[in-house]
């Protein structure tokens, strides 16, 4: 599998991380991974929308919200591998409890909830998919895009996210890069080009999630990254110099 394209745009967010300039900075120490400092607010969600909202959630809409300022695009995929963990770990919390559940919460819980609330709050109908495929939610959210593009539409916005994960998951889960999103708009093009390789034997399988290992490479000046897939695949990326 091959295929190439370009890319428009982009935004991220994540826990004092959220200006273009400090993404170039965190791609350029290849040493730090984690987030640390306080969630950014955001400055297009209205509060009351945003106080209902996970903060996966909030910071997807809020990246997504940010590129349709500038940009037009004919869909939206919205990849996320746990989804509304989050409000549905506070809604199995409170089954366990035999509390009352919260509607809001309830409501709130489905895993497009993030590209309901994008089309809702910018008042643009467009197509809008939710993907879910673990850790390789990105990578097959670009397909999906390729998919869009090559059946006649001009331009895709892709946004990966997840959120705050809840403590019980801790073991299962590496919870140091959550929360995030990174939003990309995707046009034809040849200016990268992307192919699933097989390494035998080399363990590729990191904890990083697949957009952020995209975004660090992408944001680098080197020809040629990888993005994990599993512990025998990757995603090769080669940027046309």
């Amino acid at each position: 599998m091959k295929f190439s394209l370009d890319i428009l745009d982009w935004r991220a967010v994540a826990p004092g991380v959220d200006s273009c300039e400090h993404w170039i900075q965190w791609a350029q120490c290849s040493d730090i991974n984690t987030f640390s400092g306080e969630n950014p607010k955001s400055q297009q969600i209205p509060m009351m929308s945003a106080r209902r909202m996970s903060t996966g959630s909030r910071f997807a809409v809020d990246a997504g919200l940010a590129l349709l300022a500038n940009n037009n695009v004919d869909a939206a995929i919205f990849t996320s591998r746990h989804g509304e963990l989050e409000n549905t770990g506070r809604i199995l919390h409170s089954l366990a409890e035999e509390n009352a559940l919260s509607p809001t919460e309830f409501s709130m819980s489905v895993h497009n909830t993030a590209a309901g609330w994008l089309t809702i709050i910018s008042k643009n109908p467009l197509p809008v998919t939710s993907l879910a495929a673990g850790k390789d939610s990105f990578q097959q959210g670009i397909l999906e895009a390729q998919s869009m593009l090559a059946t006649g539409a001009s331009s895709v916005m892709l946004v990966d996210f997840d959120g705050e994960i809840p403590d019980i998951y801790n073991e299962s889960v590496n919870s140091e890069f959550l929360p995030y999103a990174v939003a990309i708009i995707l046009t034809s093009g040849d200016s990268l080009q992307c192919q699933r390789i097989s390494l035998p034997g080399e363990d590729l399988n990191s904890e990083i999630p697949q957009s952020l290992q995209f975004l660090r490479g992408y944001l680098s000046s080197s020809p040629l990254f990888n993005v994990s897939a599993d512990s025998r695949h990757s995603w090769q990326w080669v940027r046309d110099l």
